[in-house]
């Protein structure tokens, strides 16, 4: 990929039931799901929008051990010299570098906190255009629950160059702190809440209604955690869980 290093170019849906995700989405955000030309030695599954493939879904193998979840791969320039430095910094390589022919190079890691990622290098020149803010279908807010955001920064600051920009206070939560990568706002991170859910990313993706995205979770089976809540800007968001149980966000304005 032609992405700038450490830039989210994919993000991918583990789930226990393949078909089941693919309904629930496709329903819910009008995502479309294919198979690769081809295929893969796995049920691997691309989402798409009407203008590009988003992320992947594939069915986590029953001895993964993983829950249902969603998690993103962050490009670099070099997956072998990335997975060496995480592991420098106290991070933890799952997956070693490995090659997936015609598509790249990627690791699965984890930060010093344990939240799950993917380092990718890309086999195509394309750009990715996986996270796009602004457009419906991609994800549009990457945001980080640490144990300690401090150091989770730190962390994603010398591995990937990212800055911390305004705070925004949230009471006894402590502060919600939006994370840069050059002039491009990727999210944000807090402090989870103690003896709450590991550390973890969570993603939200943009929609043009989030009171239609809201009563089509609730019509396909998926559960409403949260919302909907006005952000500064304009937007609403939601936090919900699928029929699978993965945790997913929506951001968008409410209809008329």
């Amino acid at each position: 990929m032609r992405n700038r290093h450490g830039t989210p170019i994919w993000y991918e849906l583990l789930t226990r039931d393949a078909d089941a995700a693919q309904t629930f989405y496709s329903a819910v955000i009008g995502w479309s799901v294919s198979k690769p030309a081809g295929g893969l030695e796995r049920d691997y599954r691309i989402i798409s929008t009407m203008d590009s493939a988003v992320g992947g879904l594939l069915r986590s193998p029953d001895d993964a051990g993983m829950a249902p979840q969603w998690l993103f791969y962050i490009g670099v320039d070099d997956v072998d010299a990335a997975a060496a430095k995480l592991n420098s910094l106290g991070g933890s390589v799952h997956v070693e570098p490995t090659d997936i022919p015609d598509v790249g190079r990627f690791a699965f890691v984890a930060d010093p906190q344990g939240a799950p990622f993917y380092l990718m290098r890309g086999a195509s020149d394309e750009q990715s255009r996986s996270f796009a803010p602004t457009v419906a279908g991609h994800c549009a807010w990457n945001e980080l629950a640490a144990a300690n955001q401090d150091t989770a920064l730190e962390f994603y600051q010398t591995m990937f160059g990212w800055t911390k920009g305004d705070v925004m206070p949230m009471g006894p939560m402590g502060d919600y702190s939006f994370i840069h990568h050059g002039d491009t706002m990727l999210g944000a991170m807090m402090n989870r809440p103690q003896d709450s859910t590991p550390p973890m990313w969570r993603y939200y993706f943009r929609v043009d209604d989030i009171d239609a995205i809201n009563a089509a979770i609730a019509a396909n089976g998926g559960t409403l955690l949260h919302g909907p809540t006005e952000v500064p800007g304009g937007d609403w968001v939601i936090q919900a869980r699928d029929p699978q149980g993965a945790m997913i966000g929506f951001v968008g304005s409410r209809g008329a």
